[in-house]
């Protein structure tokens, strides 16, 4: 199953509380950290209603 990359870029201060529970049910909690996530349909509505604080990659990485 291919994946993605996620890294939160901007901050969660002053956003809507359900961006800030998005960002931790995803295990975003602080700034410049990356987690990777299989590519389902629920992670990737997660991502997109907070999108404008992500950076999404695809991961290349087969080692895992």
């Amino acid at each position: 199953m291919n994946q993605i990359k996620v890294t939160l870029i901007r901050s969660q201060i002053g956003r809507p509380e359900k961006h800030r529970k998005t960002l931790r049910a995803l295990g975003l909690t602080k700034m410049h950290r990356s987690k990777v996530f299989n590519n389902t349909p629920s992670v990737r509505g997660m991502i997109n209603q907070v999108n404008h604080l992500l950076l999404v990659e695809e991961n290349t990485d087969e080692s895992s």
